[in-house]
């Protein structure tokens, strides 16, 4: 059965990016929190010109292999530069939440613009992934998931570093959302936390 995942890098202190993000300057002042995509010896199955620790590519491949559409926010989506048409994860689909139009999306036979909500975005992913699982892409669109109860899985890859600013991986949550630790590995640059939420 598919899952829904939110697997993003993130600094101590929980942020997403550094200062001043934004199209053409990626995560701000932050660029370095994907540094462990590039600081080992070990290529990525997935991701061409990713060479990575071995403990780092043994997680990053395993969930990045299982991912079958990604759901992103419309701000993640603009910084990114519209994924160049395409997604953030080779060989699936992406589907855009978002209240404005989105041309690209909109035109795209591998980007869907979705209108009316989370749960339409994740059900449209969903169905766009077959048996593969969802992942979810940027802070409110995470958050939102979280609400609605539509999260089975969240990744930590924490950088050790405490940004001090930029934009935070979860927004404000009505309520405590509980996780169990299902793993935790330490790597050159990063350590991996994977936790399954509880309901």
């Amino acid at each position: 059965m598919s899952k829904v995942i939110s697997a993003l890098t993130v600094s101590v202190d929980g942020y997403l990016t550094g200062r001043d993000p934004g199209p053409g300057r990626g995560l701000g002042d932050a660029g370095f929190l994907f540094d462990w995509y590039f600081s080992g010896d070990v290529p990525s199955q997935v991701f061409d010109g990713f060479k990575l620790s071995e403990p780092s590519a043994r997680v990053f491949d395993a969930l990045a292999g299982s991912i079958g559409a990604v759901v992103c926010g419309r701000k993640t989506y603009d910084d990114s530069e519209e994924f160049g048409g395409g997604s953030p994860v080779p060989n699936t689909s992406l589907v855009v939440l978002s209240h404005r139009p989105a041309p690209r999306a909109e035109e795209s036979d591998q980007q869907t613009l979705v209108t009316t909500g989370i749960e339409d975005a994740v059900a449209a992913a969903k169905a766009a992934a077959g048996d593969k699982d969802v992942a979810l892409q940027g802070g409110g669109v995470v958050t939102e998931a979280l609400k609605a109860g539509l999260v089975d899985e969240v990744v930590l890859h924490q950088v050790p570093v405490l940004l001090g600013a930029g934009r935070p991986y979860f927004q404000e949550l009505p309520e405590h959302v509980n996780l169990v630790l299902l793993e935790a590995v330490p790597a050159p640059g990063v350590t991996h936390l994977h936790f399954e939420v509880t309901r």
